[in-house]
């Protein structure tokens, strides 16, 4: 059985179709039709991720995702029949960490679904090149000794990453400033992690959607743009004028380091 999945979707029937191919996909899932109904049910089932709808009665799908991210890091997919920037944004700056606009494929729905679930287990966090590289190579063997079993060296823990007051602890998936930690989401940590570890080179949108989204095709680079103001709402002293997160204009972001 796959993650726990909570679709809230006010329209009967696509709420009917996605939880049975979620359910056919391997996923276990549970469905709210309104706002107040997804609170509960999210307090009661403790699922892994929720799909949520922006359209809603009671609560729309903003207000929920507000709601939600007051307690929780859960991962959020929107569903949004309004596919314009305003609308997309609205969503991302609730919190959310993926959107889908509607009508979609069902299959980019599950891959979009899998893959924000596979950013929410990577800890402790390895670079996503650096896992798809080890599973592709078989270990070497390791000389036998009399009296003793072959066994693989243990892999160091990746080492925090530091970015100006910033430390990044990829292992305990924390950051620090000032010795106090900082309430990132998963996708917040993972592309400061990507963007301290690559200081002081250029990475593009597309490039980012690849390393802390996991997408080669799906993505959209609004994703990029809006996680990024958000975390620089969260690490930089002042986010109207960032110092440690740059925009270099046309082609994408840099990480700089300073002195703390």
């Amino acid at each position: 059985m796959e993650a726990h999945v909570l679709i809230v979707e006010d329209d009967p029937s696509l709420r009917e179709i996605i939880r049975l191919g979620l359910e056919v996909e391997g996923f276990s899932v549970v469905t709210a039709g309104d706002g107040p109904s997804a609170l509960s049910l999210f307090t009661s089932e403790s699922p892994d991720l929720v799909l949520l709808d922006i359209m809603l009665p009671g609560k729309d799908g903003f207000e929920v995702c507000r709601e939600l991210r007051k307690t929780s890091l859960v991962p959020i997919v929107m569903l949004t029949a309004r596919a314009s920037t305003v609308d997309i944004i609205v969503g991302l700056e609730s919190g959310a960490d993926d959107y889908v606009t509607k009508p979609f494929e069902f299959p980019e729905l599950v891959a979009r679904i899998r893959s924000v679930l596979r950013r929410a287990s990577l800890r402790p966090l390895f670079p996503i090149a650096n896992i798809e590289a080890s599973l592709a190579r078989s270990e070497p063997e390791v000389p036998l000794i009399a009296g003793t079993q072959s066994r693989p060296p243990a892999a160091a823990p990746p080492e925090v990453v530091v970015l100006g007051p910033l430390g990044i602890d990829p292992a305990a998936h924390a950051v620090r400033r000032d010795g106090k930690e900082l309430a990132l989401t998963v996708t917040e940590f993972r592309l400061l992690y990507e963007l301290a570890r690559h200081a002081g080179q250029v990475l593009t949108r597309e490039q980012l959607l690849e390393l802390v989204w996991g997408y080669s095709y799906l993505g959209d680079s609004r994703l990029v743009d809006v996680h990024v103001q958000r975390l620089r709402a969260k690490v930089e002293q002042d986010p109207t004028n960032p110092e440690l997160i740059l925009t270099v204009r046309g082609v994408g972001y840099r990480a700089e380091r300073h002195e703390s």
